[in-house]
């Protein structure tokens, strides 16, 4: 995870563990991430059988200028849980996973507007993000990725973009424990988890968006990387209608 995030917790339960240190939420909860990490993250179904997570990352510029005028403070480190999360800040949540989502009913500012408006809240319960670092040829491909996950990225084209050897961009990889192929599934699933909580999108037109010709391939990737079928997304949307 290279840039800060919010994830929210509406069911089900999560933990995230890095370095010995280890985060567990519950539905209801939120948890403040700060950018540079790497964790092992398990998701589980609820007593319901249900699931469902709101994340949220921030654009480098969004922290910047937030940081020019917020209260002086220790960047976050690690992670923070935020305890059965207040309907207002789930709201909050809610109108910045729309604006990230379907941008096209909003001015680009009125988007920014709403991502700021979660640091402030973030900022009272004592979470300050540090400035993001974007050195790593790790945050240097989830950021090319994240702008077209449906793109069939190849390494030679990858190299080519970071001005770099494909050899050098392998080692790169290798140093920072990942590899070109972990990368864009992480970054291609994490987008499809986004849609699936925030459209009506069928699923297998979710699929395409994020570079999967066949649906009964992205729903295997999906569950390898979630524990469970894109399709429970959809059943909690349908008994919560």
């Amino acid at each position: 995870m290279d840039s800060p995030a919010l994830i929210l917790l509406r069911h089900g339960t999560k933990s995230l563990q890095t370095g010995g240190r280890r985060w567990t939420l519950q539905g209801g909860d939120a948890i403040a991430v700060a950018g540079g990490q790497a964790f092992d993250v398990t998701n589980r179904l609820s007593a319901a059988g249900l699931y469902e997570a709101r994340w949220l990352v921030w654009d480098p510029a969004i922290i910047e200028r937030f940081m020019q005028t917020a209260p002086a403070g220790p960047p976050l480190s690690g992670a923070m849980v935020l305890k059965q999360a207040s309907a207002e800040f789930v709201a909050a949540v809610d109108r910045a996973v729309a604006a990230v989502s379907d941008p096209s009913g909003l001015a680009e500012e009125v988007a920014r507007h709403r991502l700021a408006e979660l640091l402030v809240w973030l900022s009272v319960a004592g979470v300050r993000f540090g400035t993001p670092q974007t050195t790593t040829a790790t945050s240097k491909l989830r950021r090319l990725f994240a702008e077209s996950p449906a793109t069939a990225w190849t390494m030679p084209q990858v190299a080519t973009r970071l001005a770099m050897s494909e050899a050098t961009l392998r080692r790169r990889l290798n140093s920072e424990g990942t590899s070109f192929g972990e990368l864009l599934a992480d970054v291609r699933m994490s987008h499809a988890m986004t849609l699936l909580q925030s459209t009506d999108h069928p699923v297998a037109h979710i699929a395409l968006k994020v570079g999967y010709e066949s649906a009964s391939r992205f729903a295997i990737r999906f569950r390898d990387r979630f524990g469970f079928a894109p399709t429970v997304i959809r059943g909690h949307r349908r008994a919560g209608a």
